[in-house]
């Protein structure tokens, strides 16, 4: 892909130029300090516990469906308000170049967030602890994988519009779908299903499909049985890159799409 150094680059510097990445950098790690101290103190030294509070709590996934569309929305949206982004496309790098530099630079400012587990991990290992570090290295790796599924789903919807706070808005609802979906899809296979097939035998097949096939789309369960345990499974890592590939392709298309209407 032609220039995808270039734009990355320029994008990194980018976000880490604006006091609104920096602020929501210092947010982020003044709560993630407070909840690892916090479960730390009450579970009385248990640093799994700890680790796995700021890794992959709730917390972390709270992060997850918010930073990803803001991240996007700084990416994508915002330099269509100031009318940079169309100087960009009319620049001699491609539409691909120019989704997968934004994609991996909100990848790497997130990585760089997660990073502080890190750093935590090892000033306990300083001071005479023992963090699983197997467990600690196959979750950084996970939520830098499933954060690549966010962030590409938060560029998509921040192609679909140019207004900042309307693909905010956009990219929060997606991801917030994307994570309920599971739940959402048992109901339907649980009550809809039926009405729609009537009983007996092929409505159980068909709900039966249903709920595996949404089951099989949770990332929440995907990340859970693998990289949090500490297991590097390829099938796991397939999952998360495919989804990321196929929203940062919808991405492209949407971008040409602007181009040629442009």
């Amino acid at each position: 892909m032609s220039g995808l150094g270039v734009i990355t680059r320029r994008e990194l510097a980018g976000l880490f130029k604006a006091p609104f990445a920096w602020i929501l950098l210092l947010i982020v790690l003044f709560l993630n300090g407070l909840i690892f101290r916090a479960v730390l103190v009450q579970s009385g030294g248990n640093i799994t516990a700890a680790l796995d509070a700021v890794m992959a709590g709730r917390l972390f996934w709270f992060w997850l469906l918010l930073l990803p569309p803001l991240l996007a929305m700084r990416l994508i949206t915002e330099e269509t308000r100031t009318g940079t982004l169309e100087y960009l496309l009319t620049a001699p790098v491609s539409d691909a170049a120019v989704v997968v530099g934004k994609f991996l630079a909100g990848v790497l400012y997130l990585a760089v967030i997660w990073s502080a587990a890190l750093l935590y991990a090892l000033e306990i290992t300083r001071i005479g602890g023992q963090p699983d570090w197997a467990a600690v290295l196959g979750t950084y790796v996970g939520t830098v994988l499933v954060s690549g599924v966010f962030v590409s789903l938060g560029l998509f919807m921040g192609t679909l519009t140019g207004t900042p706070l309307l693909a905010a808005f956009l990219g929060l609802a997606a991801c917030i779908f994307w994570m309920a979906l599971p739940y959402f899809g048992a109901l339907f296979a649980q009550f809809v299903v039926p009405l729609l097939t009537g009983t007996g035998a092929a409505a159980e097949r068909a709900s039966a499909t249903l709920d595996s096939l949404l089951v099989n789309m949770d990332a929440l369960r995907h990340f859970q049985r693998s990289f949090q345990r500490g297991i590097f499974d390829t099938s796991e890592v397939v999952f998360f890159v495919s989804w990321t590939a196929f929203f940062l392709f919808l991405a492209t298309r949407a971008l040409e799409a602007r181009r040629w209407r442009g």
